[in-house]
């Protein structure tokens, strides 16, 4: 590239002053309260806890080891809370979701199930009936389609179960880690129901096979991480959880060094091209593109390539 094009590349950047002064990293902070954190307007969570362990990182554990880990409803609301508010959250680059306890989770919390039954009887009416059934399931399916349309990348970390809503969970994230001793099942078959809040929707995408995903979701039968590993599901397998939080949260590091621009702007474009020709995603890149690619990230990303000076610091999104 020509002297006069690096030239017109920093003009457009601001200064290394200004910039170092608007986008200084944030320090990192351990073992948070949901309210410190602030990834959803401050409230504090019941099932949930919240993290910023690294520059930009924000780390959400499930928080109910002694249920392991089952979604509640309450864990099924906080879970869209706190991805909404991530999703707006200039200090949050890239998201590590794992457990707490023995297991990443059992699944859906049946005892919910029991209480929705009662909730159903309190009326004779099949209309009312399916009114309360749609406004749940509703709230499930939004609940796990967050980590999908949140716009920073999420990074789901499984150790031990992953079971029945858990599949939902971790499909909808951008990437997915395990443990060596980690095993996945699609349980809902042996409830007597369909699974309906994601898996049947995004599973086969993940692994694709359209055969496998329909094999797991029609016996429930348990797949073990080497499974998971050479089926895609997965992308990485590590041999114990302290190992496995490392490596998520290294990868969710690096990921936040990047233009915050350039990520959610990829991560847009693939989501949208899962549902779409290449053409439509094609077009739809463009379109965000032709503003984007004059972006002060371009610039600074461009002059720091050029000049092999150090990597640039990005501004707050």
């Amino acid at each position: 590239m020509s002297l006069s094009r690096l030239n017109t590349f920093l003009k457009l950047a601001p200064t290394a002053t200004a910039v170092r002064a608007t986008a200084a990293p944030m320090q990192p902070q351990r073992h948070l309260s949901s309210a410190q954190a602030e990834p959803a307007h401050g409230h504090h969570f019941k099932t949930l806890v919240i993290s910023t362990p690294k520059p930009f990182v924000f780390h959400v554990e499930l928080h109910r080891p002694t249920k392991l880990n089952a979604l509640n409803k309450q864990m099924w609301m906080e879970i869209k809370e706190c991805f909404e508010g991530l999703s707006t959250n200039p200090d949050c680059r890239a998201i590590v979701v794992s457990a707490a306890g023995k297991h990443f989770t059992a699944g859906i919390d049946l005892n919910d199930m029991m209480n929705l039954g009662q909730q159903l009887a309190e009326t004779d009416d099949v209309a009312r009936k399916g009114v309360i059934m749609e406004r749940m399931i509703r709230l499930y399916q939004d609940s796990i389609s967050s980590l999908e349309q949140c716009p920073k990348p999420v990074i789901t970390a499984v150790h031990k179960a992953c079971i029945g809503a858990g599949v939902d969970l971790i499909t909808s994230a951008d990437i997915r880690y395990c443990t060596d001793d980690a095993y996945f099942q699609v349980k809902e078959v042996e409830i007597g129901m369909a699974a309906d809040v994601g898996t049947l929707q995004r599973l086969p995408k993940a692994v694709g096979s359209q055969s496998l995903a329909r094999e797991l979701c029609f016996t429930g039968r348990r797949f073990e991480a080497a499974e998971a590993h050479s089926s895609g599901l997965v992308s990485r397998v590590f041999p114990d959880k302290e190992s496995l939080l490392s490596g998520a949260l290294a990868l969710a590091e690096n990921i936040a060094s990047k233009s915050p621009i350039a990520v959610q702007t990829t991560k847009q474009s693939m989501t949208y091209s899962l549902e779409h020709t290449n053409q439509q995603g094609l077009d739809h890149i463009r379109l965000i593109n032709k503003l984007n690619l004059q972006s002060e990230d371009f610039a600074q990303a461009v002059a720091a390539q050029l000049t092999k000076d150090d990597k640039p610091v990005f501004a707050k999104l």
